[in-house]
C-alpha cells in the first residue's frame, strides 16, 4: 500500500511504570489494580515495561523496525498529579524527552491525550460521571497542546470511550469499577463532550494540526436467522459502536438503543453540536467479531454473547475474523464519511514462548497478514484508510489480564526487562523494508 503510514502503538499505564516516581499522581488504575480480585495475579502497572527509564531503548527498537509513526499516550496524573491545578515539571520533561527522541529517529509522534489513566483525585470528585470533567479535560488538553504542539501535529482526544464508559462504569470490569447504568450513560456523554471541547482547544493552540478520536469497533452478527437474534445483533452494534460513532459524526444517540435501555444520559442544550466537531481523521481499533443471540433476561439489553465453535481464536479467546473488519471499515466510510481513517490499534495475543532465545509467533504474523489484507479490501471499496498502527510494540500490562496476555511485537522478560523481537517483529520490519524499495 503506497502513501500509507505504518506505525506501532502503546499506552502510558501499560508500559511506563515509575508509578510513584518524580511526582506522578495516583491514577484510577493504580487504585483498581490494588483492589483484590480485579486483576489477574494481583498484577499492577507499578513497573510494567519500565519504559519511563528505558524509553531510548524502546525508541531504538522502533527505528530498527522502520516504522514512520509512533502512537503513544500521556499519563494525566504524571503531568497534573491531582488532575487540575499544579503541574508536575518532571512529567512534562519526560514527555519532552520522549517526543524529541521520537523525532530524532525520524518517526512522527501521534499523541493520545487520554488512554484510561484518570487521576484518582478527579475520580474522587465523580470522575467522568461529573459534568465538570469537561472543564478539567480542557485544562489538561490545553497544557499538552501548548507544551507539545510545536512538535506534535497528530492528536487523538480519547482512546476507546466504550471501555471507559461501559466496561469501567457499567460492567465494573475496568477502572473505576462502577456498576450503574445511569452513571455509565452520563460518563459516556461527558467523555464525548470532553472530546468535542478538546478539539477546539487543540485547534486554537496548534497550527497545521490534525485532530481525531479513537473508537474501537466490534462487529456483531446474529447466531441465527430469527428476527429476535437479528435485533440483538443490531442492539449490540448500536450499544458498542453506533453509540460513540453517531454523536461524533453529527447524529443522535441510537434511538433503538435508547428505547431498549429506557434510560438516557443527561444532555443539555448544545451538547450534541459540541460533540460533533469537524474531525481531520477517525482512528479505528479492531480486534475481533462478536456473535450474539436474543436473551430476554439480558441486562441492560436483551443480548447474550455466544461462543462460536470451530473457529480460530486468539489467546484472549477472541474470534479471528478479518472479513468482518473489512466490512465494518467500509460501513464506517458509507455511513459517516470521515475525511481520513487510520487503524490505530490492531493485534492479537498468543501463547508466546521463549525457546532458545526466540519467539516463533506465526499465528501473530498470520493475523497481521489477514487484517492488512482486510484494510486493502476496504481501501479498494473507497474507505480512506491511510495508516496502520500495530498493537503493540511491547508486551505490557494488559489491564485486568495483568501480564498473562502478550500482544507485543517485542517480547518483554518482566524479571530482567530484556526486550527480544519476536518473529512477527522481523516480519513487520521486512514488510516495511520491502515497501521502501
Amino acid at each position: 500500500m503506497k502513501d500509507f503510514i505504518y506505525g506501532v502503538a502503546t499506552s502510558s499505564y501499560q508500559i511506563e511504570g515509575a508509578a510513584f516516581e518524580d511526582g506522578r499522581g495516583i491514577s484510577i488504575w493504580d487504585t483498581f489494580s490494588r483492589t483484590p480480585g480485579k486483576v489477574a495475579n494481583g498484577d499492577t502497572g507499578d513497573v510494567a515495561c519500565d519504559h519511563y527509564h528505558r524509553y531510548k531503548e524502546d525508541l531504538d527498537l522502533m527505528k530498527w523496525l522502520g516504522v514512520s509513526a509512533y502512537r503513544f499516550s500521556v499519563a494525566w496524573p504524571r503531568v497534573i498529579p491531582n488532575g487540575i491545578g499544579k503541574i508536575n515539571q518532571f512529567g512534562i520533561d519526560f514527555y519532552d524527552r520522549l517526543i524529541d527522541g521520537v523525532l530524532e529517529r525520524g518517526i512522527e509522534p501521534w499523541l493520545t491525550i487520554y488512554h484510561w489513566d484518570l487521576p484518582q483525585a478527579l475520580q474522587d470528585r465523580g470522575g467522568w460521571a461529573n459534568r465538570e470533567i469537561t472543564e478539567w479535560f480542557s485544562e489538561y488538553t490545553g497544557l499538552l497542546a501548548n507544551r507539545f504542539g510545536d512538535r506534535v501535529k497528530r492528536w487523538m482526544t480519547l482512546n476507546e470511550p466504550l471501555c471507559s464508559a461501559w466496561i469501567g462504569h457499567l460492567y465494573g470490569e475496568m477502572a473505576p469499577g462502577i456498576r450503574n447504568l445511569k452513571t455509565a450513560l452520563d460518563a459516556s456523554h461527558h467523555l464525548l463532550l470532553s472530546h468535542g471541547r478538546a478539539v477546539d482547544v487543540i485547534r486554537s493552540s496548534i497550527k497545521e494540526v490534525k485532530v481525531g478520536i479513537v473508537i474501537n469497533v466490534t462487529p456483531a452478527v446474529p447466531v441465527g436467522e430469527s428476527a429476535e437474534d437479528k435485533r440483538a445483533a443490531d442492539l449490540a452494534d448500536g450499544f458498542d459502536n453506533r453509540w460513540f460513532l453517531n454523536p461524533v459524526f453529527g447524529k443522535s444517540y441510537p434511538e433503538d438503543v435508547l428505547q431498549a435501555l429506557g434510560e438516557s444520559p443527561a444532555i443539555e442544550a448544545g451538547d450534541m453540536k459540541e460533540i460533533a466537531k469537524d474531525l481531520d481523521f477517525l482512528g479505528v481499533n479492531f480486534y475481533f467479531r462478536q456473535t450474539v443471540k436474543y436473551d430476554a433476561t439480558g441486562k441492560p439489553l436483551p443480548i447474550k454473547n455466544v461462543r462460536r465453535e470451530n473457529v480460530k481464536r486468539t489467546f484472549m479467546d477472541w474470534e479471528v475474523h478479518a472479513p468482518a473488519f473489512a466490512e465494518y471499515l467500509t460501513r464506517i466510510h458509507r455511513l459517516y464519511a470521515p475525511k481520513e481513517m487510520y487503524v490505530t490499534e490492531n493485534g492479537s495475543a498468543w501463547d508466546d514462548r521463549l525457546v532458545n532465545g526466540k519467539i516463533e509467533d506465526d499465528e501473530r504474523i498470520s493475523y497481521f497478514k489477514e487484517h492488512l489484507a482486510a484494510i486493502e479490501s476496504a481501501r479498494e471499496a473507497g474507505a480512506p484508510i491511510n495508516g496502520y498502527f500495530a498493537w503493540s510494540l511491547l508486551d505490557n500490562f494488559e489491564w485486568t489480564y495483568g501480564y498473562e496476555k502478550r500482544f507485543g511485537l517485542v517480547y518483554v522478560d518482566y524479571k530482567t526487562q530484556e526486550r527480544i523481537p519476536k518473529k512477527s517483529a522481523h516480519h513487520y520490519r521486512q514488510l516495511l523494508l520491502d515497501r521502501a524499495t
